[in-house]
């Protein structure tokens, strides 16, 4: 009690006007320095945050605070992300003329002390190091403390001034200016638009805070975990001209990857970054916007870093490692026949452009190379960073699925001259950096593209002569074995989700990629793209996506027949801007041979899907596949739902279904339709939304859930009838308020627990948790 009148006067005794709030903290508690925290794994201090603080913020605090567009960049996931603390700066601005400064935690600063120089505030006390100063110069307990003084508004809905659109104004208040926060916004303690933490779990973190909040040290790697990384250190670190340019190759395409390796532990981590120092050496990252610009060093060395950061869904993309795959690169890059006689250098023009970088190394290895993990490779511009992606994403439509051209017709003598020769109209706006002028920029492209394209339908038209080859044989197999062959893409707005196999309804559209299209796609969106980058970037890297969409769509078509390719492509891309019809008429006389399949009906799309699906059956995963048979629940009918009652839904809800002492778990994804996606500015303008579809699958598929139903078995019957019955916002306020965990639901976090408890069921070495920050407020 003596304590909580203590902290209660100091409170009261700060709270005065902000311009005195620092000199009244530093005559209070002595001058702000950076404190050590961190303590053995072993010791009292390091367990009791393992085992009773951690849990607590990984649970209530780390599904908002975890993605790059944490509220205030505060990232409680790592002991990193808690001493680096908040800043005001934005990390997505879609109108910044200049360049941001990178601010990525474990890359562009080292140590509390670099984040401090670089704008970020702490929310941990740095001053005397007392029980009192420890909870009163906490902007992590005061932001608890509100929340538990002033506890959400018992209605459904909570009011205008609680904001959750992504765009909200953020308040990332240092704790000199926390009392404005406490006066102006009592109702935006923490967690935000939330219930609070119980009164147990504020007690935990409440001890931790002020006994000095300390964090464990990470633990050494066991002998065998040590010896697996030792391995591939090694591996990648020979000397070799060819070992460093392939180790290079790898590096700019597995470097968002979250590395395993299962034989040994499944629940340690690894990124694969370029060290300054060599193996045996502690780790000193280099530090670039992008993974192929100058590393400023006379060698890179390629390390793999254990990540200590809580799994996200968001930017979780699981890569095993094991000796079958050193035995595979080994075979695609070191003995394979080629030459090398000098390294690539690192000139932005040049590095920018896979196909002059690594033009040494054979088409079918770095082709083989991608295809091996093909949902990695597509994942890394829809995970990764990009936490909001709708600049990127909404050049792709709601629904599609994706297979590839074969390795072997793809690296041909032909196809490899062919690449040789159009390496100049396949260079990339990565090459213009991260300050560009778009328009200007997007003419010259356009231009590259137009050359690209009527040089490959040439090749095409020699190649497929007459229709030969030029049927689902030219279709990667997936070897007889890997069901990368067959992948499903769902966009949810500003995020998106890839699956393996052909998941949900035959989509509107489809994607056939090869080698060049593949490179171009992950050298745009991922290894080029920039977060940080000014808005003529970021307007430039959508554009361009446009033309890599289509020449994807264009490949599927040329499947099809001949006299109904322009038809489909035109319902496609109904009342598409003049310049783009243009575009579009410009390319369709390019490519001009019959298609080799033979077709029986007048639904030449429906059937060419049949006809995929049974040649790629072998490799299809069926994880997500949800029939008739298998739907024990009687969801499935949910996919026939009226167009009015599925756009009442949001983009991803997620449904829990209590049966006999059992838990499943399903998701319904909402499926925008569109007239064209190639609107940059006024997608709601090109909405269809009578067109719009829905899909039901097992399990919780999405990073991002916007609703969370909870119901009984017996209550399904009358969940799907109101369901599909819902006309009107006022029905779907009413089935929320019987089925709906809302945001203000007294029993939020314990459906919160259970829904995460499920999602690792269903995931395996996939999960990670969700990020809240979608969760909507109806």
């Amino acid at each position: 009690m003596k304590n909580k009148l203590v902290l209660l006067f100091i409170i009261t005794l700060l709270s005065g006007c902000a311009v005195y709030g620092i000199h009244q903290y530093d005559t209070l508690f002595g001058k702000a320095s950076i404190q050590e925290r961190r303590v053995d794994p072993d010791s009292v201090e390091g367990r009791y945050f393992s085992q009773s603080v951690q849990p607590i913020l990984e649970s209530k605090c780390v599904v908002c605070h975890g993605c790059y567009d944490a509220p205030c960049q505060l990232k409680l996931s790592s002991a990193q992300g808690i001493e680096r603390g908040i800043s005001n700066q934005l990390v997505y601005d879609g109108a910044r003329l200049l360049a941001e400064k990178p601010n990525r935690l474990f890359i562009d600063g080292q140590n509390t002390q670099d984040w401090r120089v670089r704008g970020f505030s702490p929310v941990l006390n740095e001053r005397m190091q007392t029980e009192e100063a420890n909870l009163a110069g906490s902007v992590l307990y005061n932001s608890l403390l509100l929340k538990q003084s002033f506890p959400l508004p018992s209605n459904h809905i909570l009011p205008k001034e609680f904001d959750f659109s992504l765009e909200r104004a953020q308040t990332c208040a240092p704790i000199e200016q926390f009392h404005q926060v406490q006066n102006n916004k009592p109702l935006s303690g923490m967690p935000y638009g939330l219930p609070a933490i119980n009164h147990t779990e504020f007690k935990a973190i409440e001890h931790w805070l002020k006994t000095g909040s300390k964090m464990p040290k990470p633990d050494k790697l066991n002998i065998d975990l040590q010896q697996e990384v030792d391995k591939w250190e090694s591996f990648l670190n020979q000397d070799s001209l060819k070992h460093q340019l392939a180790s290079r190759y790898i590096y700019e395409h597995w470097f968002l990857a979250h590395i395993y390796f299962p034989k040994v532990d499944d629940t340690i981590f690894f990124k694969l970054v370029r060290s300054k120092t060599p193996p045996g050496q502690e780790i000193e990252q280099i530090s670039t916007r992008r993974p192929f610009e100058d590393p400023k060093v006379d060698r890179v060395y390629y390390r793999l870093w254990q990540d200590p950061a809580t799994v996200l869904a968001k930017t979780h993309l699981p890569l095993a490692l094991n000796d079958k795959k050193i035995t595979r690169l080994f075979e695609q890059f070191i003995t394979a026949d080629y030459k090398i006689s000098q390294l690539p250098s690192y000139d932005i023009e040049s590095a920018s452009n896979p196909f002059k970088t690594f033009a040494a190394i054979p088409v079918k290895s770095k082709y083989q190379f991608m295809l091996d993990e093909a949902q990695l490779i597509i994942m890394g511009f829809i995970k990764g960073p990009v936490c909001r992606g709708q600049v990127a994403l909404n050049v792709i439509n709601d629904h599609f699925w994706v297979m590839f051209v074969d390795p072997t017709l793809n690296s041909s003598l032909d196809a490899n001259q062919f690449l040789a020769e159009q390496t100049h109209d396949l260079a990339l706006p990565a090459q213009e950096q991260s300050n560009t002028l778009p328009i200007f920029s997007w003419l010259k492209y356009s231009k590259s593209q137009d050359n690209y394209l009527a040089a490959k339908a040439k090749l095409a038209n020699k190649i497929f002569k007459q229709g030969e080859h030029l049927n689902t044989d030219l279709l990667w197999h997936g070897e007889g074995t890997n069901d990368n062959a067959a992948l499903t893409i769902f966009r949810h707005f500003d995020s998106a989700t890839v699956l393996k196999g052909f998941v949900g309804q035959a989509p509107k559209t489809a994607w056939v990629i090869d080698y060049a299209l593949f490179e171009r796609i992950h050298y745009l969106l991922v290894a080029g793209y920039d977060v940080y980058g000014n808005v003529g970037h970021q307007l430039l890297t959508r554009l361009y996506m446009d033309f890599l969409r289509m020449e994807g769509e264009g490949s599927f078509l040329a499947l099809l027949p001949s006299e109904s390719r322009q038809d489909i492509k035109s319902h496609w891309y109904r009342d598409a801007t003049p310049s783009l019809i243009n575009f579009l008429q410009r390319n369709k006389q390019g490519f001009e041979q019959e298609t080799g399949i033979e077709y029986l009906t007048d639904d030449p799309q429906k059937e060419l899907y049949q006809k995929i699906q049974k040649t790629l059956k072998p490799v299809l995963n069926t994880q997500y596949k949800m029939d008739q048979q298998q739907d024990s629940m009687g969801l499935l009918q949910l996919v026939n739902m009226p167009a009015q009652a599925i756009n009442l839904l949001p983009q991803v809800s997620f449904i829990m279904v209590e049966g006999d002492n059992t838990y499943r778990g399903y998701t319904a994804l909402h499926h925008n339709a569109h007239f064209n996606i190639t609107s940059l500015l006024n997608e709601k303008g090109q909405r269809a939304y009578k067109e719009d579809t829905l899909s039901l699958l097992p399990g919780f598929v999405g990073d991002y859930p916007s609703a969370i139903w909870y119901l009984k078995k017996h209550q399904l019957a009358d969940f799907i009838t109101q369901l599909q019955a819902m006309k009107s916002e006022n029905d779907y306020f009413a089935l929320k308020s019987t089925y709906g965990i809302r945001r203000t639901h007294v029993d939020f976090w314990y459906y919160s627990d259970l829904l995460h408890k499920i999602a690792k069921q269903y995931k395996g070495i996939e999960f990670g948790l969700f990020d809240y920050n979608r969760l909507e407020n109806r």
